[in-house]
């Protein structure tokens, strides 16, 4: 398999820092994944599959509005809210895959580039285990050399020990030879948690995807029974629970306008 898609292998961490400290760290691999590139990648690889089952898979169901065939359409609207639609624009997705029919994204992270190869916006698609899901589109300064730093508001209920009152900061290496994604969340008091994903790039093939099988077996499942034994663990330390409060809509989106907090609410499903 060649093309701009990949595998990268690394850690997941996130540090809580009030009101009690609590850290975690896993090893997990994503999969960056050229929306243009899945096609071939599903019918040259004996592991990997688009919309079809295999050991790993891609669904356009797990991400955007989950029309079927059509999350590049999806994307690009997207895309035209924010006034960042270019013809022949490469859009690769940073996310886990189904193993075995299964996945949960907490975090999914688009990156939208111009022909010329310089990036124009950035997706951040969040998940949360009531089956809502919500978009923040950033656009990216033109001519922005190096890390990626965007804020905004947070819209969606994650986690019942985080209030919604929140507002996110991200620092953003794109993908190269490694990635690196942080997450600082704060409140009107400062900051209180920072996650994190760093990970080293890897060559898409059958046997990568093989050894990473191998490698983080059942991740998937894991990720999700993780953020259960770590709910419970939080909650042993005392630390206050908030109730969720369900979304207006299932999935919906936000346009950001401005660096970091003016922001306006374009579309909702």
């Amino acid at each position: 398999m060649t093309g701009q898609s990949a595998l990268f292998l690394g850690e997941v961490m996130h540090m809580r820092v009030r009101p009690r400290r609590h850290r975690l760290r896993y090893r997990v691999f994503s999969m960056l994944l050229d929306l243009d590139e899945l096609d071939v990648l599903s019918a040259t690889s004996r592991l990997f599959g688009y919309n079809r089952r295999a050991m790993l898979s891609f669904w356009d169901a797990d991400h955007g509005d989950g029309s079927p065939g059509g999350l590049r359409a999806w994307v690009e609207a997207r895309l035209r809210q924010a006034g960042r639609l270019e013809p022949g624009m490469s859009i690769r997705v940073l996310c886990y895959p189904r193993i075995l029919g299964y996945v949960f994204n907490p975090l999914t992270v688009y990156f939208c580039y111009a022909p010329d190869g310089e990036l124009r916006a950035m997706l951040y698609e969040v998940c949360n285990t009531f089956g809502e899901r919500h978009t923040y589109v950033i656009p990216v300064e033109h001519g922005a050399k190096g890390p990626v730093r965007q804020g905004c508001a947070k819209e969606l209920y994650v986690s019942p020990f985080m209030p919604m009152a929140c507002f996110y900061r991200f620092h953003i290496e794109p993908p190269d030879d490694r990635v690196l994604l942080r997450i600082d969340e704060s409140d009107a008091d400062g900051r209180v948690l920072v996650a994190s994903f760093s990970g080293r790039r890897e060559a898409l093939s059958d046997r990568a995807l093989l050894r990473a099988l191998i490698r983080y077996p059942l991740m998937t499942l894991k990720v999700t029974a993780g953020i259960h034994w770590e709910a419970l663990r939080i909650w042993r330390k005392g630390i206050p629970v908030h109730r969720h409060r369900a979304a207006a809509s299932r999935v919906a989106t936000t346009i950001v306008a401005g660096k970091f907090q003016d922001h306006t609410i374009y579309e909702q499903r």
